[in-house]
């Protein structure tokens, strides 16, 4: 399915939501901007420079695309859904989580920095979280596995089957493997437990991490924003934080990534 095949009201909104988009990051970074205490001046002449840099840019380039490679499309996905109860990307495995991972689960939440990533907080109590996330309703969390090892956690708060939505969270709690491409593609095999089991209709992610690098391994796999909340929480350092809510669409999703 290309962009013509696809409903033209679900990309006005794309389109509408990526202004909203580079109107935020623009913000972002003039506040990063002036805490590293660049003046008037100086950020004039980065406009330029960013400028200079768009005027030097190679025509013939691009506009960006869903990742390179077949782990990042539907037929790349090993649905054992039904006799195993898992889902595959690559060498990344999810299953159900299991009461068993919570002493686990508690130990990456309380590394250092870990639980303030996340907007409203977990339970920090064993008992309580183990009923958050194995015995809520609307809740539905998997168990992220490499080569057969729990490395993480990623799931939904909020599941609304009726207006068929879930609000995606997502956790890598080992520190090592950080940064390999496991959250993606456990993100990647999420999307498709919610858009093709589960017959979600949207997914979407509550974020105070306002980084670019962030947003765009979100926009990526088609996530792209809702709005911003301005100054939504209060962060351990006394100061309010914004929040990003991010969103895709299953319609959106199959067109990105059926082919």
């Amino acid at each position: 399915m290309d962009k013509a095949e696809t409903p033209g009201s679900d990309w006005q909104i794309v389109d509408q939501q990526r202004d909203q988009m580079l109107r935020m990051v623009t913000r972002g970074f003039y506040k990063e901007l002036v805490n590293y205490g660049a003046g008037r001046g100086e950020i004039l002449r980065i406009a330029t420079h960013l400028l200079d840099n768009i005027l030097n840019q190679n025509p013939a380039a691009e506009p960006l695309q869903p990742p390179p490679g077949t782990n990042l499309r539907l037929r790349a996905v090993q649905d054992h859904w039904k006799d195993r109860r898992s889902v595959i990307v690559d060498q990344v495995t999810l299953r159900p989580l299991r009461p068993e991972l919570i002493p686990c689960l508690m130990e990456w939440l309380n590394a250092p920095g870990a639980a303030d990533s996340f907007f409203p907080a977990f339970p920090t109590d064993g008992q309580a979280l183990e009923n958050h996330f194995c015995g809520s309703p609307t809740c539905d969390y998997l168990a992220i596995e490499v080569e057969g090892r729990p490395v993480g956690i990623i799931g939904g708060e909020s599941l609304d089957r009726t207006s068929g939505r879930v609000e995606m969270r997502k956790l890598v709690g080992d520190p090592t493997l950080r940064g390999q491409g496991i959250g993606k593609r456990a993100t990647f095999g999420f999307l498709y437990y919610a858009f093709n089991i589960l017959n979600l209709h949207k997914v979407y992610i509550h974020s105070r991490d306002i980084n670019v690098r962030n947003l765009n391994i979100n926009r990526s796999l088609g996530f792209e924003v809702e709005g911003v909340f301005l100054e939504e929480v209060a962060t351990p350092q006394g100061r309010r934080a914004d929040i990003v809510r991010m969103a895709l669409l299953r319609p959106i999703w199959l067109a990105l990534f059926g082919g």
